[in-house]
């Protein structure tokens, strides 16, 4: 776990995973460092995870991770510490706490956790691409309730979790639900190509009561986002130009920005909102499809 400060808090999302692209890719090392080069080179903090394509080339999907780790600026991390038994490699949570010298400062306002979603079912009579495991749903059921047990607790005890944010590449299944209902922003313009089974990791963050939003990759050319029984399921958009994309169609990256609430004119509490928009590599560097992904002042809020 590391801990990151501030009182306005901005995520840039691009592919969630899928960070180099075999074809292109003879030396990984080399990819990775040129793939992050410029959050590494503006001293930007910054973290990620797998998708099912990082291993495709001369490292490991474990080598892989422990190359990221080593590279400056970077917050991302192989594993929880002091786990031993997980699946995959990426596995961690990051915590936004509030403003130095507020009451939030030694709080978390802000939870965001990261898994590694595989690449492809390992199990011969499951086709397709892999999912969340048991053991990683079991590590974020107890990583998110420790944390709301701090968060509601003394001093500055309060009444509803933090809100949480989750990261990895294969969409959900849940995802095709938000389709189906039509209330969702953006587009689909490809299937959604989640595994073939339910892991019920959705559930799994329902039943937490802390997740607002879930971020994926994976599909290139959808960049929807709309809410499925109380959590937002959004994808990044496809961002990289080493990989597919669509003809017209600039490309585009998700940026995520959370607020903290200002109490009066010289102090500031817990989150106050979360919003999205999609910035496109375009000739006018275009925003589009302005989002509230969650506020306190809204029903589930804090």
């Amino acid at each position: 776990m590391k801990v990151l400060k501030a009182n306005c808090f901005m995520l840039l999302l691009s592919d969630e995973g899928d960070n180099i692209y075999a074809s292109d890719a003879t030396d990984a090392a080399r990819s990775l460092d040129a793939a992050f080069s410029p959050a590494i080179s503006a001293s930007i903090p910054w973290a990620a995870v797998l998708g099912n394509h990082d291993q495709e080339s001369a490292l490991s999907r474990e080598g892989v991770m422990k190359h990221i780790v080593t590279l400056k600026h970077t917050l991302s991390q192989l594993n929880p510490a002091g786990i031993d038994l997980i699946d995959g490699y990426g596995n961690y949570n990051l915590e936004v706490h509030g403003v130095e010298g507020s009451g939030f400062e030694n709080k978390s306002v802000l939870n965001l956790y990261f898994l590694d979603s595989g690449d492809y079912s390992k199990v011969p009579s499951i086709s397709g691409y892999d999912w969340i495991k048991p053991s990683q749903q079991l590590w974020f059921q107890r990583t998110s309730l420790e944390l709301q047990r701090a968060y509601m607790s003394k001093p500055e005890a309060q009444k509803a979790p933090a809100p949480g944010l989750v990261y990895f590449h294969i969409p959900l299944p849940e995802f095709t639900n938000v389709v189906d209902s039509s209330n969702y922003t953006g587009v689909k313009q490809e299937t959604i190509c989640s595994a073939s089974v339910n892991s019920g990791f959705f559930t799994t963050l329902v039943e937490a009561g802390d997740v607002k939003a879930v971020f994926n990759g994976h599909d290139h050319v959808n960049d929807f986002c709309g809410e499925y029984t109380g959590i937002q399921l959004c994808y990044a958009g496809g961002f990289g130009y080493h990989a597919y994309g669509k003809a017209g169609w600039a490309r585009r990256a998700r940026v995520v920005v959370a607020t903290l609430e200002k109490t009066d004119e010289v102090s500031w509490g817990p989150l106050k909102s979360i919003k999205t928009w999609k910035r496109l590599d375009d000739q006018n560097l275009s925003t589009i499809d302005v989002q509230v992904l969650w506020s306190n002042n809204t029903p589930g809020g804090t």
